[in-house]
């Protein structure tokens, strides 16, 4: 039976927007095709038609993590998270021009801030951009990309991965494990982001404080 503290946690870690007509769409790293057909069904049905997807390799193995699903149609021999998203686009009908490509970023910070230097250098003008992410990794997507882009509105559309969404977290243990992970994440990476926000000389340093 669900309660408050179950709620509460969904509420914040899965966040999702309706689409909306917007100047890009965003991919945060990743090795789940569904990812970028989500990504093209959006294209498809009028809301973005430019694509920016970033990803290196795996900051944990070293290389790309490989094809989590569907291996019989993207079955390349990848060499980044970015390579094989692309290759999904493609795959589905995007144009290459569409796509502006960030293939170093090993983490999901990088994914964001490395976006911002494709998006800067190519002088995209981004006032709307829509994040397809997984599900259970929204909230953190959508906070590191805001830091980012500061002056950007989100649209959050995630897709589901690994079998975890919104009603069924909460009722196996590895569903509790990916949330929970999430959940501290979204406290302890970003202390020096908020510390930065919120404190800029606002107090008197704790040694001068009695």
């Amino acid at each position: 039976m669900k309660n408050r503290i179950i709620d509460d946690i969904t509420n914040f870690i899965f966040v999702e927007d309706k689409p909306e007509k917007a100047d890009i769409i965003l991919l945060p790293g990743g090795s789940f095709p569904e990812q970028g057909e989500y990504a093209v069904k959006l294209y498809k049905d009028g809301f973005a038609d430019k694509f920016l997807p970033s990803g290196g390799v795996s900051v944990k193995i070293g290389k790309f993590d490989g094809v989590k699903s569907k291996q019989d149609i993207y079955n390349k021999d990848y060499k980044t998270d970015c390579e094989f998203l692309t290759d999904v686009l493609v795959k589905n009908g995007v144009p290459k021009n569409s796509i502006f490509a960030e293939n170093n970023s090993g983490h999901t910070r990088d994914n964001a801030f490395m976006s911002r230097i494709i998006a800067d250098e190519n002088q995209l003008e981004i006032n709307k951009a829509i994040i397809v992410c997984k599900a259970f990794h929204a909230r953190r997507c959508l906070m590191l990309y805001q830091l980012a882009f500061p002056k950007v509105e989100f649209i959050v559309c995630p897709f589901e991965s690994h079998g975890i969404n919104r009603e069924n977290w909460h009722t196996f243990e590895y569903g509790i494990d990916r949330v929970s992970g999430e959940l501290a994440r979204c406290g302890n990476q970003f202390i020096v982001d908020i510390k930065n926000i919120c404190c800029k000389q606002s107090h008197p340093p704790l040694s001068t404080m009695k």
